[in-house]
């Protein structure tokens, strides 16, 4: 059992707070209120970053003293909206949300992950009918070890996920989210993920 604290209490940080309390771990979900983030981080040993990628990095940076040695899950994306709401391009093209939060914090252990699928499949990835892939990016090799695990309490089994390595390959895992619009416009809003065929 680890203490959990998401930040963010929309679609994305409320299935992840709800399976991750399902699978035995103590979860603490911090909303919009006035100091809730930096309580819920502060007692935390694992922080998931489930806000709006758009302001992520002014909400976390503000939380430097809380997040200080804490394993900071990095889910979402940094994206401008066209004007269906949907992700039209990177707000940090060159380089990604995870590795300006590992800039502002570097005394958290950043992982990136689970940002390359609609919300629905992080918590329940069986539910595809071929197998997806979760991508870990991060400099910090237990706190990946950590996420694997945690990942592992979600239904991703070991081949479904992969180690790209240090915290500058989220940019390429970011850049995917520039699939997602296409994809709902083909094909609707299904859940899906980007998986890699071998």
């Amino acid at each position: 059992m680890t203490t959990i604290a998401v930040l963010g209490n929309g679609r994305v940080g409320g299935n992840l707070a709800t399976a991750l309390t399902r699978a035995g771990h103590e979860v603490t979900v911090a909303d919009r209120t006035p100091g809730a983030a930096a309580d819920a981080a502060r007692t935390a040993r694992i922080v998931i970053n489930a806000t709006p990628g758009a302001g992520s990095l002014d909400r976390l940076a503000a939380l430097r003293e809380e997040l200080r040695d804490k394993i900071l899950v990095d889910v979402s994306n940094a994206t401008v909206d066209g004007p269906d709401g949907l992700p039209a391009d990177l707000i940090y093209p060159g380089s990604s949300l995870a590795e300006q939060l590992q800039e502002a914090l570097p005394e958290t252990r950043v992982v990136k992950t689970l940002n390359t699928m609609l919300f629905p499949v992080m918590t329940a990835p069986a539910m595809l009918t071929q197998a997806p892939d979760a991508f870990l990016s991060g400099d910090d090799p237990q706190a990946k070890q950590t996420v694997r695990e945690l990942l592992s309490n979600l239904g991703w089994r070991k081949e479904w996920i992969t180690d790209l390595g240090g915290i500058q390959t989220a940019r390429a895992t970011e850049a995917a989210i520039l699939f997602v619009p296409h994809v709902i416009r083909s094909s609707g809003f299904a859940p899906f993920a980007i998986s890699i065929a071998r």
